[in-house]
């Protein structure tokens, strides 16, 4: 047989579109079957040199759209031939991930560049030698002011969310930047909206532009089931629903960042292991918030809708908007974190009685029914609970590791009934242990609670603190002042029992100490405190 028989061709199809064999083998590995329709629509056109103007949200594969034909165009020559501009950091990062991955077969070098990251570092790969930088605005400007970037030889110019860089105005940058390369460059800019800004801006830098838009329809990605709840009472229907909902990761939107960070400490005191992502936090604080999210160390993100542009994370099953969104675009933008890869989402939305109209503008212009549901009532609560407490204990008895607590159940069979001990001991497991309500001089506790750290989970430390609801302490006064004075995460502070004069809160054990260092006679909502362990009280 002739050897030249045995040679893979070099030209591949993805669907219809002819790609080199690097380029279909590194897209394959990343599990890309089919072109989306941004991609079958962009991709050829890209491929013939053509400016594109499209209008395409996050999560409809926009980033291949743009990449592939970058990865197909460029050389392995070691200058910057393509640039790619988006509004923030973590899209930065995804984006450059992303095309390195596309390029996975072939000598390309990808390097996101944006603020935050040491620019010096920066300085030193950028001298190293790359094709492809992805950048923020701001930090390029910086660079080219520096003139420790070179952008004369750019073939290829992608804006990516356009109308997100006009809204925190970086219109300026833009324009500042486009001049700095070459003319006779191909240019694609990516839009979710098409504000009048953005269509000058088109009309402005792209030569014969060709239009490609994906409909609403295709927007609003049909695998994700669409309902809404309408109560006044949103943080308990919230709690309601994150109790009887099985997830793997939730994102739930709320309108401003102050709207944020009280429902991250509202639900971090109730024992949900949740964190914020808003504009004002530092980029370590993001960074840190999103690697514990991506590794399913933290199970509810909680964001605004600008600081969760760009973001590209697998396995959300559930969106939740806790404050219905402003128009019907951004209800589109939010739902698509979910329902991804081929996966079946969830898109909640808590609606005031008054923002039933709004609801109602979405769903006309989205053209789908979000359907009403009534939120979970308790005993849907407990049959939730019921199902997780019969799946552990099926799980031990399979184990057969008991044997030391048959000694305990032996000496209880004596005086009960093996049902009331079995009973109650799933009632100790999921309650924990209670003393009855005591009244001593100072304070007559309106509930109960547990007597030292007996009443903690396992791993945690019950503390006490000389202040409660007399000097108008709240859960998140307790869980903010703690997080700031002692440096950790607000999610991993545990129950918080608040009485007049006094409070009870669970910490766990490897930060006990520091805690109670920090704490002492420091300081809760202008109120002088002490605090020791509970232990004995």
């Amino acid at each position: 047989m002739n050897k030249e028989n045995l040679k893979k061709p070099e030209i591949k199809t993805f669907g219809n579109i002819s790609l080199s064999r690097k380029t279909m083998s590194a897209i394959s590995n990343m599990g890309f079957e089919e072109p989306s329709p941004i991609q079958i629509k962009t991709i050829p056109l890209a491929l013939e040199g053509k400016d594109v103007l499209g209008q395409a949200q996050t999560g409809t594969g926009k980033t291949a759209a743009f990449g592939i034909p970058i990865m197909e165009k460029i050389t392995e020559q070691k200058i910057i031939q393509a640039l790619i501009l988006t509004p923030t950091r973590e899209l930065a990062i995804q984006v450059s991930e992303e095309l390195s991955k596309i390029g996975k077969f072939k000598r390309i070098k990808t390097v996101p560049i944006y603020g935050g990251q040491s620019i010096d570092r920066q300085i030193r790969a950028l001298k190293s030698g790359v094709q492809i930088v992805v950048a923020t605005p701001g930090r390029l400007i910086d660079h080219i002011n520096r003139r420790t970037i070179k952008l004369n030889q750019v073939k290829i110019l992608v804006l990516d969310e356009a109308d997100e860089m006009l809204d925190m105005g970086f219109i300026d940058d833009i324009e500042s930047i486009i001049n700095c390369v070459p003319e006779d460059r191909q240019t694609m800019l990516f839009s979710a909206t098409m504000p009048y800004e953005i269509t000058n801006l088109a009309n402005k830098y792209m030569k014969n532009k060709v239009i490609v838009t994906i409909s609403r329809e295709q927007l609003t990605v049909p695998l994700i089931e669409q309902i809404y709840f309408e109560t006044r009472e949103k943080l308990e229907g919230l709690c309601r629903v994150l109790d009887t909902e099985t997830s793997d990761r939730i994102i739930i939107f709320c309108r401003t960042k102050r709207g944020v960070d009280e429902l991250v400490t509202s639900l971090s005191a109730r024992g949900y292991l949740a964190d914020s992502l808003h504009g004002d936090l530092s980029q370590l604080q993001r960074d840190r918030v999103m690697k514990k999210f991506r590794e399913g160390k933290l199970d509810i993100l909680i964001a605004t809708d600008v600081a969760a542009r760009g973001l590209d994370i697998d396995q959300v099953t559930h969106v939740i908007n806790y404050d219905i969104p402003q128009d019907p675009e951004s209800y589109v933008h939010r739902i698509g974190r979910t329902g991804r890869a081929g996966k079946k989402g969830l898109a909640i939305t808590f609606v005031d009685p008054r923002e039933f109209r709004q609801l109602k503008q979405i769903e006309r212009q989205i053209k789908a029914k979000i359907l009403r549901k009534n939120l979970p009532s308790s005993s849907d609560l407990w049959e939730r609970q019921t199902a997780i407490t019969i799946k552990q204990l099926s799980s031990v008895l399979e184990n057969q590791q008991f044997d030391n607590y048959k000694e305990i159940v032996n000496k209880f069979a004596e005086e009960y009934d093996p049902l009331d001990i079995a009973a109650a001991t799933l009632k100790l497991l999921q309650e924990g242990y209670k003393e009855k309500s005591v009244e001593n001089k100072d304070d007559k506790l309106e509930g109960k609670y547990s007597f030292g750290n007996t009443g903690a989970k396992p791993g945690m430390v019950r503390l006490f603190i000389n202040a409660g609801k007399l000097q108008k302490i709240l859960p998140q006064d307790i869980v903010r002042t703690i997080a700031e004075e002692a440096d950790i995460e607000g999610s991993i502070i545990g129950i918080i029992n608040i009485y007049d004069k006094f409070t009870f809160v669970e910490v766990p054990e490897d930060v006990a100490e520091k805690v109670l260092s920090v704490m002492h006679k420091n300081t809760i909502k202008g109120y002088r405190i002490n605090i020791e362990p509970a232990k004995g009280r």
